[in-house]
């Protein structure tokens, strides 16, 4: 592809190569270092003068740093000259604090969906799925399992929980009927996984064969994996907008849905101003 660069941030640099390989792509030349005060240098390597630059930067890891670290390699890379700098960020940081329906935006944002990957790894994984029921572990999610559920063409339950205060799980009521049947948890992050974990016991009391969670961004800080690990999954699925491996050494549960084609056909048809939204029911091939 002509005209077009794409450069990795420190957050996740095996997505990025992930992405530069499905375009058939070097990755470019940046060097990102500290100074001895802990402030963040980029230095890019190579000339992006007229270029459509892609940076990719996920919100994980040392958050801060990364997000500071991705706006100054935007800065460095408009200070060059570039046609266009997009933001390519798999993992949105600062999303939960609920600033993100307050329209903050004045560029074009193109968010991007897990739901045709997630659909896509339930029907070749799990032999019983047109037996399942889609579960959201909060009410929050309910219009995300409902589509979900709409698309398999099968039942969905929703768990309602009191709440005290943030990270700290109250009580829980389950609507719906779980009753033999594979119950697929699904939720768009888990961090601590108290919720999930406790949403997974009550559907396994409430009489379901099996529970599966689908997470599209596995945090997993603190107790997370040791509750994974005592809890009754047979699989809590994310997908690598947050890198897993180490996580994955210390828990045999934890598997990934890989998510690059999806990254990289978004920039691919931004580069060729193509429409987006094709990504939103369809995984590209």
């Amino acid at each position: 592809m002509p005209n077009i660069k794409i450069f990795s941030g420190s957050s996740h640099p095996d997505l990025s190569q992930k992405i530069a390989d499905r375009l058939g792509l070097e990755l470019g030349k940046v060097v990102t270092k500290k100074f001895s005060n802990q402030e963040t240098c980029v230095e890019i390597g190579e000339s992006v003068r007229g270029e459509d630059v892609y940076i990719v930067q996920s919100g994980c890891g040392e958050i801060n740093d990364n997000l500071m670290e991705l706006l100054i390699m935007i800065n460095a890379c408009k200070i060059a000259s570039a046609s266009r700098v997009t933001a390519v960020i798999p993992c949105f940081p600062y999303a939960r604090q609920d600033k993100k329906d307050k329209g903050f935006f004045d560029i074009p944002v193109d968010n991007l969906y897990a739901e045709p990957a997630v659909l896509k790894w339930i029907k070749e994984n799990i032999p019983e799925w047109k037996n399942c029921i889609i579960v959201s572990p909060d009410a929050g999610g309910a219009k995300r399992v409902t589509s979900i559920a709409d698309r398999l063409n099968v039942d969905f339950a929703l768990i309602h929980k009191e709440r005290k205060k943030a990270n700290e799980v109250d009580r829980m009521v389950l609507v719906g009927d779980v009753t033999d049947r594979v119950a697929i948890l699904v939720d768009d992050m888990a961090d601590t996984c108290g919720t999930v974990c406790h949403a997974a016991d009550k559907l396994i009391s409430a009489g379901a064969t099996k529970v599966y969670a689908i997470l599209t961004h596995g945090i997993f800080s603190g107790p997370a994996i040791s509750r994974i690990n005592n809890a009754c999954f047979e699989a809590v699925v994310v997908t690598n907008t947050i890198p897993q491996e180490e996580k994955m050494k210390h828990c045999s549960k934890i598997q990934v849905i890989d998510i690059s084609m999806i990254l990289a056909e978004a920039i691919r048809r931004t580069h060729n101003g193509e429409s987006v939204s094709y990504l939103f029911s369809h995984v590209p091939l």
